[in-house]
């Protein structure tokens, strides 16, 4: 009997506050102007929020959780004392040569180093295919095949590559999903060849597609996997181009010279291209604990087998992603205060507005009173309108929540997320905000007493 009575008073207070917004549309309105913006930017930075730490969880995916990434300097700039020895007179000088980046300091890193797992080179190349007279630039990447485990692609059609085709150089190629489409629209490109540069290369398998962003593209070097054209390392060297033979043809103006030392002022050096076998190497880990000391022993190994010479550069890509991921949380955090002080701001309006309603309708509380409603009856009419004006804000503010995400992603491009919790969390935020602020006008309300406010005009 007791709910019921509840029910009823719940019932006819949230009916009378409904009568008393209605009167007044435009003061309600922009009462709840605090709350729609602020619940609005509270999904909106949580959508950005989400969005981030997807696109963090994806580059992981690309990059590996455990992987160290060794990439060759093309032109090492020495100081004044670098790789010089002074000679009897003080004149002459020597100059260390480095053998560049190349299979022998791989193949070195995987038997030395306890907690390497596997090592995975890679050498690139600019070219161009041809299928069907159709002329298209593309990357040669040359791999072994344990880059595809390492960098999380699965192989969707074919295989990878067999031994036999490693160890022998076989003219074979994997392809990504782009040059499937362009080349082979509508066709099965398994056993079919194409001519890239002055080679046929024999297709054995197709990657699955990888959406990569142009954010992870520019922070972390990753390259468009889907253009690419993959061939095993040995066919890459004996087939295409391998940086450390040296022919017999003279040597390209400008590719090393070094000179001075001694009375004539500091060693200068001008860039020898590019004489890495290799463009990179990536080295996978037994546990992230060791990523730190196995790259520290890394690069002292290195720069012992380039003869001191520090033409590479060691990155471990999870760091710069922690780094990356902290930065975006700052920032986060920084945009989740102020949407916090949209609801505070809106909060304090609603109880300004309700304080403003209490004098306003002095007399009629009083009449209320006289006629035998409690004070609970009159509190919990005031709380009804807060927290309907409060509902009614936060319906608004997740609606234009949900707006400026999608508006925001498609302008900017900066992926988001929306979530279920995030709008039931935003409902509980105004509601919290309507029934915390209305509180004390409610009360104020309701301590009245009912003569003076039947006698107040």
């Amino acid at each position: 009997m007791i709910d019921k009575v509840l029910i009823e008073k719940l019932n006819a207070s949230i009916q009378e506050a409904l009568r008393v917004i209605a009167a007044n549309k435009l003061r309600t309105f922009l009462t709840a102007l605090g709350i729609i913006f602020g619940v609005g930017a509270v999904i909106t930075m949580l959508a950005i929020g989400k969005g981030a730490e997807k696109e963090i969880l994806a580059q992981l995916e690309l990059i590996g959780v455990n992987n160290i990434v060794i990439t060759p300097i093309k032109d090492v700039e020495e100081d004044d004392n670098g790789g010089e020895e002074e000679g009897a007179e003080g004149k002459e000088t020597t100059t260390r040569f480095s053998k560049g980046l190349d299979l022998l300091d791989a193949q070195s890193i995987l038997s030395t180093i306890p907690s390497v797992k596997t090592v995975s080179p890679e050498i690139v190349m600019d070219n161009y295919m041809i299928q069907n007279g159709r002329q298209q630039s593309m990357k040669l990447i040359g791999v072994q095949d344990n880059f595809f485990k390492i960098s999380d692609i699965d192989i969707e059609k074919g295989k990878n590559f067999s031994r036999l085709q490693q160890d022998n150089a076989l003219p074979v190629c994997i392809i990504g999903k782009n040059v499937e489409n362009k080349l082979f629209t509508g066709q099965n490109p398994l056993g079919k060849s194409i001519k890239v540069g002055n080679v046929w290369l024999k297709i054995v398998g197709v990657i699955e597609e990888k959406l990569i962003s142009t954010e992870a593209q520019d922070n972390l070097g990753i390259r468009d996997l889907n253009r690419d054209v993959y061939i095993p390392v040995k066919t890459f060297l004996v087939r295409f181009k391998d940086r450390k033979i040296i022919s017999d043809a003279p040597m390209p103006e400008g590719n090393i010279m070094i000179f001075g030392g001694g009375d004539q002022g500091p060693k200068k050096r001008i860039p020898r291209g590019n004489y890495h076998q290799i463009d990179k190497l990536t080295v996978q880990v037994q546990e992230s604990s060791f990523l730190q000391p196995t790259a520290d022993v890394i690069g002292r190994m290195l720069k012992r087998k380039h003869n001191d010479v520090a033409d590479f550069e060691i990155t471990i890509p999870i760091q710069l992603l922690k780094q990356q991921q902290k930065t975006k949380q700052i920032f986060n955090i920084v945009l989740s205060i102020i949407a916090g002080i949209s609801l505070l701001i809106g909060g304090i309006g609603i109880m300004n507005i309700m304080l403003a309603s209490v004098l306003e309708r002095t007399k009629e509380i009083g009449i209320m009173r006289a006629i035998g409603a409690t004070k609970q009856d009159v509190v919990m009419q005031f709380l009804s309108e807060s927290v309907l004006i409060s509902l009614g804000g936060g319906l608004i503010g997740v609606i234009l929540g949900i707006v400026a995400s999608m508006l925001l992603e498609k302008i900017s491009g900066i992926e988001t997320v929306l979530t279920i919790n995030s709008i039931i969390l935003s409902f509980f935020v105004a509601t919290s905000v309507g029934l915390i602020f209305g509180i004390f006008p409610a009360r104020a309300a309701a301590n009245k007493k009912p003569i003076e406010a039947i006698r107040s005009e």
